[in-house]
């Protein structure tokens, strides 16, 4: 029997919990928390008590407080999908308790807008000798996008060289401002630096000055812009025969205007100033004004293509490889009533759970995604919902 504890109710999480619900073979029992419990019990509700059996509130900031939900509910697994600044508090929860721990991006601290691997790689010692696992990064980018690199290094090259993740969202939710994820969190991602690997050294450009555009396929041409995502940092420890690995992201001419006039009036900075004899981060206020990504799925018309373009050698030949998934917002509506993109996000925080629990994918210590054999993972995507394609090119796009 499996008991897993999820933290989180927003849209990722949503999608997690239903597709969660429906595979009691993997999930028997189904626990839930957040900070609001209402929408902890709104989730309930909708997908039933008896799969999700009770629900909490719980402040994640708070490693005691997690600590103790932990020792009353007794899971298997822990699955966050609270915030970034939350995963070190409930790894020490994890830590402490003995808990299985995984989730689907790497922490951040709240008062600095930049993530790397290094806090969460840390705890490796502590968790093998604990006896306990962490998987990070289990969801798209982070995540299938590590898997698939891994696959292709497995079935495809004897030596991948370079590696251009892409992320393109080509549907239209009809918002003139918006994200698809949590806004804070989103916004702090693509105004930082961007940041890519090359021939032994990290480089780094201004946000969002390095531009190609990129057929995507099923949806067209997209300005694409190179931005740095965790994934790379991962990715380029456990290959290193990779001479330059890199991470590019669309935005329209609309979403850039709007996105320039917010940081240009201070909208988008994270330290906080005084308004009306309080402290308010700017960040903060405009994530309340905004659209929350979770009310963007009714509607959404349009599909996501993220995929890897993997250039090496195989057999003593050059070749290109371009793995990726399309993923439709209308379907992911129909299904969960969800948007694609907390689709592909709660799709594999689910699979990685499955393959955790089943002990397919289980050992103790502290690991990202590429570092287990892909194929089963593969298979899983195949299943519930996110079906991969294989393309072989003559040349990478990103050749000149």
């Amino acid at each position: 029997m499996s008991r897993v504890l999820i933290i989180g109710a927003g849209g990722v999480a949503a999608v997690t919990i239903k597709k969660c619900a429906r595979l009691p073979e993997h999930f028997d029992e189904i626990y839930l928390a957040s900070r609001t419990v209402s929408k902890c019990e709104a989730l309930q509700a909708e997908v039933g008590a008896d799969r999700v059996k009770a629900v909490f509130a719980v402040d994640a900031d708070n490693a005691s407080e997690v600590e103790a939900l932990i020792n009353q509910v007794k899971p298997d697994l822990l699955i966050n999908l609270a915030l970034p600044y939350q995963d070190l508090p409930i790894m020490d929860a994890c830590l402490a308790t003995g808990t299985d721990y995984l989730d689907t991006a790497n922490y951040e601290p709240k008062d600095v807008a930049k993530f790397e691997y290094s806090w969460q790689w840390a705890y490796q010692d502590r968790f093998k000798e604990k006896g306990i696992m962490a998987l990070l990064g289990s969801g798209f980018d982070p995540g299938v996008t590590n898997v698939y690199t891994a696959y292709a290094a497995k079935h495809y090259f004897d030596e991948i060289h370079y590696l251009d993740i892409v992320d393109c969202n080509g549907g239209d939710h009809g918002q003139a401002f918006a994200t698809n994820f949590n806004p804070e969190i989103n916004i702090r991602e693509i105004t930082q630096r961007g940041r890519f690997w090359e021939n032994g050294e990290w480089k780094e450009t201004e946000p969002l000055s390095v531009r190609e555009d990129l057929d995507y396929q099923n949806i067209g041409v997209r300005a694409s812009y190179l931005m740095f995502h965790e994934e790379l940092e991962s990715i380029v420890k456990h290959f290193p025969t990779l001479k330059r690995a890199r991470f590019w992201m669309t935005f329209g001419d609309a979403y850039l205007n709007h996105l320039s006039v917010l940081e240009g009036i201070g909208m988008t900075s994270i330290e906080p100033i005084d308004f009306q004899g309080q402290k308010i981060v700017p960040l903060e206020f405009l994530k309340a004004v905004l659209p929350n990504p979770g009310s963007l799925a009714e509607g959404y018309t349009g599909m996501t293509c993220i995929g890897t373009y993997i250039t090496g050698i195989k057999d003593g030949k050059e070749k290109t490889i371009f793995i990726y998934n399309n993923c439709d917002h209308a379907a992911c509506f129909e299904e969960v009533g969800a948007q694609a993109v907390s689709y592909t996000t709660g799709v594999p925080a689910m699979i990685g759970a499955a393959l955790m629990l089943n002990g397919t994918w289980k050992q103790d210590g502290v690991w990202n995604m590429e570092q287990f054999d892909p194929d089963p993972f593969m298979e899983m995507l195949n299943e519930h919902g996110l079906p991969w394609h294989v393309m072989e090119c003559e040349k990478s796009p990103f050749s000149k």
